[in-house]
């Protein structure tokens, strides 16, 4: 067995021992790829499953490591309600984390499989087949689970994941790594499968996304604003997108105003932090009189802000005037946007300029309305008649998700195994030779 990687303090100076650590780090994972990229189904699932008996068996070791963490973050008084929301663990969150692993191991194993297969006039035969990227480099900030969900998609699809959480996360994140390593180790597969950088040095980010000298792949990032933006900036190896969440609830004149209330509702209070949580709200004016203020006084007396145009402005003495600013914000707090625009065409149109091709909504019983919608919205998941907040991979049956796509190469939305994968043409001859 390789020797263990050794922690390095981020808060000394010692660039040399990081270039190193981080060197060994690629080094291994390049190796631990080439085995998973052949290691059979069963064997995977076995590793999944040992892993998911191990959180529920860990689960208050996680407990215990994660109010380590999220004390620290209270402490510093930087730490907002929904980011203290997004980092805390519960006993119901590590028990949907083993369910979700448990739904993992479920999903048929996507490498291998042959998508298309046809047959040319000289007889041979090509297949499309799907198979594992490498080495992908998981980059994400305070939610812990991502460790979970990142490192059993990247095992499912054949990927080794290399994974560097932020450093409010850094001790919840360690003890279900360890958890992770048990199920590999039961399985007899390479530890370091799934890697977590054991150092807090903001340094490594910048070295992962280098490429570790040809070792990672593909990045994905899982933060915000600032942590895309430098990933964009810097990354060496190819990205899989994950823009802020500027979501859009899109209340059209024929919807029901009862299911109006309870899906804005869900959509911008269930969790605030959440990247499918609705940051704007859009009411069409044909009905603005009937359905607009109760939309609004709902909200406010759920306890979210709302700052709105001069028509919105002018049904309640609560509601702040929202700046141009506000219509481009992800929030990822109880305030909300909301706005009246003239039917589906202005909703399009409002979307199209200040959306982030994330996750966007209507509610409407026209159907032609409803179809427009979704057809003409450019983002990654629309929405009919349902919560913005199913944008998230186990909500679609992926078990998991690494993230949610926003560009358009490769994979959108959910990034779930089979995303995880590529392709490559398997050619079968009979001594055909090309004229």
């Amino acid at each position: 067995m390789a020797a263990p990687l050794k922690a390095v303090d981020g808060n000394a100076d010692r660039t040399t021992d990081l270039l190193a650590l981080m060197s060994d780090l690629g080094t291994r994972a390049r190796a631990a790829a080439r085995v998973l990229a052949l290691a059979p189904p069963e064997q995977k699932n076995r590793a999944l499953e040992a892993m998911e008996r191990a959180i529920r068996a860990s689960s208050a070791a996680i407990l215990a490591a994660n109010a380590e963490d999220v004390a620290e973050a209270r402490a510093s008084g930087n730490a907002t309600s929904s980011f203290i929301d997004r980092l805390t663990l519960t006993p119901a969150r590590i028990e949907g984390m083993a369910e979700g692993i448990g739904i993992v191991r479920g999903i048929a194993d996507p490498v291998g499989i042959v998508t298309e297969s046809w047959q040319r006039p000289n007889g041979m035969r090509i297949e499309r087949v799907r198979v594992p990227l490498g080495v992908v480099g998981v980059i994400f900030e305070s939610r812990p689970n991502v460790a979970a969900d990142a490192g059993v998609l990247c095992l499912k699809s054949g990927n080794a994941v290399i994974l560097r959480g932020g450093s409010d996360s850094f001790r919840s994140c360690r003890a279900i790594h360890e958890c992770l390593v048990q199920g590999l180790r039961e399985a007899g597969l390479p530890e370091a499968a799934i890697t977590l950088v054991p150092t807090r040095d903001r340094a490594a980010v910048g070295m992962m996304l280098s490429g570790l000298n040809g070792a990672v792949d593909v990045i994905v990032p899982r933060g915000g604003k600032s942590l895309v933006a430098r990933v964009e900036q810097e990354a060496r190896v190819p990205v899989f997108a994950h823009l802020e969440g500027v979501n859009h609830v899109y209340v059209d004149a024929s919807a029901d105003l009862a299911m109006a209330k309870s899906l804005v509702l869900n959509a911008k209070m269930r969790r605030t932090g959440v990247c499918g949580a609705a940051e704007t709200l859009l009411v069409d004016r044909a009905a603005a009189g009937k359905n607009l203020k109760p939309l609004v006084e709902m909200l406010i007396e759920a306890g979210c802000e709302v700052r709105g145009d001069e028509t919105v402005q002018g049904t309640d003495a609560r509601v702040k005037p929202a700046s141009e600013d506000d219509w481009d914000t992800e929030y990822l707090d109880a305030i909300i946007a909301a706005k009246v625009v003239d039917g589906v065409d202005g909703a399009i149109a409002h979307i199209q300029n200040h959306g982030s091709h994330h996750t966007d909504a209507i509610v409407s019983a026209d159907e032609a309305a409803a179809k427009k919608f979704l057809s003409e919205v450019d983002s990654a998941i629309v929405l009919h008649n349902a919560s913005t907040q199913f944008a998230d991979g186990g909500e679609f049956g992926f078990g998991a998700e690494i993230g949610i796509a926003t560009g358009r190469f490769h994979a959108r939305g959910p990034v779930g195994a089979e995303q995880l994968t590529s392709f490559k043409y398997r050619v079968h001859g009979t001594g055909q030779t090309r004229p």
